[in-house]
């Protein structure tokens, strides 16, 4: 996994637990104590979130940080199935 995919499947794991708790961004940065357009662009995966945001979101989003990082595992091992899948349905 490169860097910027782990990057990308983090802030998919915010969204993610985020959209779960029917938060908009906008209630999440409150939370969290971070700009809401810098949430937007973490779940993008557009900027690298420090340890300290690592710890910011996971406390607003009621959860540890390495749960947040288990999480981010977790899609990841899910899109390397799914990839594998889908190679194999090519050959």
């Amino acid at each position: 996994m490169t860097s910027q995919t782990f990057v990308h499947d983090f802030g998919l794991a915010v969204r993610q637990l985020r959209e779960a708790r029917g938060w908009s961004q906008e209630m999440l940065a409150a939370h969290s104590d971070l700009h809401r357009t810098y949430v937007g662009e973490v779940e993008r995966g557009l900027v690298t979130p420090s340890l300290i945001t690592l710890h910011k979101l996971a406390s607003a989003l009621g959860i540890k940080a390495s749960e947040l990082l288990s999480r981010t595992d977790q899609i990841a091992a899910l899109r390397a199935t799914q990839y594998l899948r889908l190679t194999a349905i090519a050959c």
